[in-house]
């Protein structure tokens, strides 16, 4: 027997821990049994030494199996109790719909609102490029000693091409477009030059047909174009048999060789052509950029970091070789996601921690409901504890319902997000890089399960825990008479902090909000009103026309433009367009030096414009005269610069009569006039940036080798308004205009300069459009909070109100009460918040204009809107306090 007592002990102690695996209401049964077991196996056990060895192991199994039916039993346990949980608070929220139903929306308003902005966060910052390793993949650049990401002249990248070592190919591109005509009514297609290699650099296979091949972007190859999928469809029916058809661009034939994805989203031209057909021969040349930039493919293994110090030791060859050139000059080697994607991450970032705030105020006011719904339910709490539920099963029973109430809105929020995505790209299609990447897909949908189980154990945590406390019996007896002291504390807490977080997020919308109107009311330099730009490309018949035809024929446009009723003046530009396009030209001062190499040479912005550009564009004449139709390709050079010019580089002097340069074989030009600076990149650019020297030179001075056709020109033209018809109705008398001179000239691009400023401006809208929603989600959710507490302890004290009513209380009194009580929780949370925002709004300090992010006028009317508003929560439940029949409250008593 002691051998048999000797090893039948451990397994007692197994059974005592093992044991608690099994279900309470099992685990008699289940244990007597397991000890039954072991005593007819005692007399074996005594004659232990006697056993062979596999008898031992078969013994020693089939002791196990007991221990491994429990074991096999838990999940079973789990699970049975697990539904029964589900059941019970299923059919407890099924009973209070109108509580259900507010819990549901408030949580789907915070879930659906992180959703939506992971989503966006997901598509732009978080997934990897649509292309074969995108790791790999840069954008190439030629960098200036003030000038990051510089154009490059082709023979440099030709060098690039040749020389580098850690690049498995390269390219090169520049934007550009077409006349298209003989499919249709002709149409301006938008076009991309590009080498041969550009489309395997991203290793995108074409629908139909095939990309370049080597050879095919030389010049005098035959030409070859590729189309997108898009004009395949709009233009040519989809038809399968569209390869080798011959494509009529700027009358010329190109042979469709192929057709690219809608899928290819890095450039949305409508057909691709080898760089060897535009036949400028400005390609020649290291001096000429051309607006040329590069995309490249590093090698396996290679970082940016070496691939950026091989082209610079390129470069450096080449400034020796050249320095006329390429002096100071050098190689920008950038990652193609973080050139896609520009500032538009810390903003994503802080509208992401925004967002977070609106989560949490969500969790903290359905806290502070499902708190309110535990005081009716301190009976069936106390009767179930009574009965024999632990603390623990309490506990689980609760978070099970707040989780079902998260799920819930969880999935309600989703479809919010997917739809009110949507909604804002399609408002704001220009606010967001990869916007065509942002949705609902699997790691959206995780992240939205993911918060909505956080969400419902955050909120749902402290009632559970208020709800399982053992001290129920006297939990019931204080429900009897008032609120318990302990859960109207608990609501002012969260009350606070509701306050605090809206108080934080509505003082970050005010900032941006006036951020936004400073920038709408800066001076542009230009009155944007009325103005109207398109492109013009004028008839591909002209192709073989003398120079002076073709001014001939611009001409007569701009004054069928400028002769369309109502239009008050209107001209035609080329080169740098303010908030639209820009384009840069060396100069150095006549009288001066000419510099020993282009880097050291001084640089400007360049517009080639009319006489009427000034009225067009509303800006002013500071000194001197502009141009007039005199000033043509016949008449001396002449230029007009303005302020920001003459300050830089004649200080105090009077510029007009000075003269500039821009090549030793053409004269110089006079100096007559300054005009008003004007914004060119943005309307909230720096100093540095806005303060860039800007030159002025006549349009029809243009010498004759830049008079060839086809020619798309830009044209401006203002509306005198009177006519109140739209832009839309402007721009079609104009078209008619343009095409009574010629059915084959074509308007595209039509902007007006309003429309130019907003697009500027979309980032900061983008950003302040999404913090002010979040900052009036969370107020209201606040207001709610604040009506939710004081609406649930006046219910809870209404004995008592009605009780100091009776004894000579004023009613004044009561409302002065019950408001005191809410105000001191607004109050403090307001004190919370504006500490708060002293600290987070200095995070935002770059996306501001015009305002400190300590701005007194913003915080003093936030707190005072906030303030307001929770004193209208609290006054609303305070007033209906006042109504307590005093009688009613006696007969109680």
């Amino acid at each position: 027997m002691a051998q048999g007592d000797r090893f039948s002990r451990p397994y007692y102690w197994l059974i005592n821990f093992l044991g608690l695996t099994v279900p309470r209401r099992l685990r008699a049964d289940w244990r007597q049994e397991w000890e039954a077991e072991l005593h007819r196996r005692e007399s074996v056990l005594a004659e232990w030494d006697k056993l062979t060895a596999r008898t031992r192991a078969a013994l020693f199994l089939r002791s196990l199996g007991a221990f491994t039916d429990a074991l096999l039993l838990q999940p079973k346990r789990l699970e049975d109790e697990m539904l029964q949980d589900i059941r019970y608070g299923a059919r407890m929220l099924w009973n209070k719909p109108g509580f259900s139903a507010v819990v549901v929306l408030t949580l789907a308003l915070g879930i659906g609102a992180n959703a939506a902005l992971f989503s966006v966060v997901n598509g732009v910052l978080l997934n990897p490029l649509p292309y074969r390793e995108p790791d790999q993949l840069v954008t190439l650049h030629q960098s200036k000693p003030n000038f990051q990401t510089g154009a490059i002249p082709y023979p440099n990248f030709r060098d690039w091409q040749e020389r580098n070592q850690t690049f498995s190919a390269i390219a090169l591109s520049r934007a550009t477009g077409f006349t298209l005509v003989g499919a249709g009514e002709a149409e301006r297609v938008s076009a991309r030059w590009v080498t041969a290699r550009f489309f395997s650099v991203l290793d995108v296979a074409p629908v139909l047909g095939r990309t370049f091949q080597d050879g095919e972007d030389e010049q005098g190859a035959a030409p070859v174009a590729i189309i997108s999928e898009g004009l395949w469809r709009r233009k040519f029916g989809a038809a399968p048999d569209i390869l080798d058809k011959s494509l009529t661009l700027d009358d010329k034939n190109y042979t469709i060789i192929g057709v690219i994805p809608a899928s290819f989203s890095l450039h949305r031209q409508d057909v691709f052509v080898p760089m060897g057909q535009w036949g400028t021969p400005a390609l020649k040349s290291r001096a000429a950029a051309l607006g040329l930039h590069g995309i490249g493919r590093l090698k396996a293994g290679v970082t940016v970091e070496q691939g950026r110090a091989d082209l610079a030791r390129i470069m450096q060859d080449l400034a020796e070789k050249y320095p006329s050139t390429n002096r100071n000059n050098s190689a920008a080697v950038i990652p193609l996601k973080e050139r896609m994607i520009g500032d538009i991450r810390p903003v994503l970032l802080m509208l992401l921690g925004a967002v977070g705030f609106v989560l949490l105020i969500a969790c903290v006011n359905v806290s502070n409901l499902l708190l309110a719904r535990s005081t009716g339910r301190t009976r069936e709490f106390a009767i179930r504890s009574a009965i024999g539920a632990g603390r623990w099963r309490l506990l689980r029973q609760s978070l099970t319902e707040s989780l079902l109430l998260s799920l819930l809105g969880g999935g309600l929020g989703l479809a919010l997000a997917a739809w009110g995505t949507k909604a804002a790209l399609a408002a704001l299609p220009t606010a967001l890089p990869r916007a065509e990447e942002v949705g609902v897909d699997p790691k959206v949908l995780f992240f939205t399960v993911s918060i909505s189980l956080l969400t419902g154990i955050l909120s749902g945590l402290a009632p559970a825990l208020k709800t399982s406390h053992r001290r129920l019996a006297e939990a019931l007896k204080e429900g009897a008479r008032g609120a318990s002291s302990g859960r109207v504390r608990a609501q002012g807490m969260f009350v606070a902090v509701e306050m605090a977080l809206a108080l934080v997020l509505l003082v970050g919308a005010g900032l941006m909000l006036r951020s936004l109107h400073a920038l709408w009311n800066v001076d542009a330099g230009f009155r944007p009103d009325h103005v109207l730009t398109f492109d013009l490309s004028i008839s591909p018949a002209l192709r073989n026309a003398t120079p002076a035809a073709i001014r001939s024929t611009l001409r007569e446009v701009i004054d069928k433009i400028s002769s369309t009723p109502g239009v008050t003046a209107a001209s035609l530009s080329a080169g740098a367009s303010p908030l639209i396009s820009e384009d840069d030209l060396f100069f150095w001062i006549d009288g001066q030096p000419k510099p020993a190499s282009q880097s050291e040479m001084h640089m400007s912005l360049i517009y080639r414009i009319e006489p009427d550009y000034l009225s067009a564009m509303g800006i002013p004449l500071k000194r001197g005269r502009f141009f007039t139709d005199a000033d043509d390709e016949r008449s001396q050079p002449v230029a007009v610069i303005d302020e920001a010019f003459a300050h830089q580089y004649f200080g105090s002097d009077d510029p007009v009569g000075q003269a500039i340069r821009f090549g030793e074989s053409t004269p110089p030009s006079l100096i007559v006039g300054v005009v008003g600076h004007v914004h060119q990149w943005s309307i909230d650019a720096d100093d540095k940036e806005s303060l860039q020297a800007q030159l002025y030179v006549p349009f029809r001075a243009l010498p004759d080798s830049e008079m060839d056709a086809p020619l798309t020109v830009g044209v401006l033209a203002r509306d005198d308004g009177s006519s109140g018809r739209s832009v839309a109705g402007l721009l079609e008398s104009i078209r008619e205009s343009v095409q009574s001179q010629s059915s084959q000239n074509v308007i595209s691009a039509p902007l007006t300069m309003n429309e130019a400023i907003s697009t500027s401006l979309a980032e900061r809208r983008f950003a302040m459009i999404l913090l002010g929603s979040f900052a009036g989600a969370a107020l209201l959710l606040a207001s709610l909070g604040i009506y939710g507490v004081i609406s649930y302890l006046v219910g809870q004290l209404s004995h008592e109100l009605g009780i100091r009513l009776a004894l000579g209380a004023q009613r004044r009194d009561i409302l002065r009460l019950v408001m005191g009580h809410g105000m001191k929780m607004a109050v403090a949370g307001v004190v919370i918040g504006l500490v708060g925002s002293f600290g987070l709004t200095r995070l935002i300090i770059g996306m501001l204009y015009g305002v400190r992010a300590t701005d007194p006028m913003t915080f003093t009317f936030i707190t005072v809107l906030l303030i307001g508003i929770a004193a209208m929560a609290c006054y609303i439940p305070a007033r209906r306090a006042t109504r307590v029949d005093p009688l009613a409250a006696l007969r109680q008593e």
